[in-house]
């Protein structure tokens, strides 16, 4: 099936930025729409923005709008996540997933990378 491979994360300044990669590989045909889940110690889950393959349709979790934004590369089966203004409670291992639809439910999702973790210090 699809391999997703995340990298970008690290350690940063609040106030700071990262941007995050999604690099899908294998059985990409299918893939639909593709999300940033984040999953804090001791958290559930948290969907935090997705987007379609075609439309480029985009949904994110409220406490990120204005904040973050999510995109993709088509060609390169390639899709970001640029932080900006990051802060500590932001804090989580990212995850990148593949969906087939727009969704916020983590259940629609059926293949997801390794993360990559994101610290923001204060």
């Amino acid at each position: 099936q699809v391999h997703l491979v995340e990298s970008g994360g690290g350690l940063v300044q609040a106030g700071g930025s990262l941007r995050l990669s999604c690099a899908a590989s294998g059985r990409t045909f299918g893939m639909y729409a593709l999300g940033w889940f984040r999953q804090a110690p001791g958290k559930e889950r948290e969907f935090v923005a997705a987007i379609t393959w075609t439309g480029g349709n985009t949904y994110y979790l409220d406490s990120v709008k204005g904040r973050f934004t999510i995109s993709r590369d088509n060609a390169k089966n390639t899709v970001y996540l640029q932080m900006n203004s990051l802060k500590p409670e932001d804090t989580a291992v990212y995850y990148c997933a593949k969906g087939r639809f727009l969704s916020d439910d983590a259940k629609s999702y059926d293949a997801w990378g390794q993360g990559t973790q994101v610290t923001v210090s204060s």
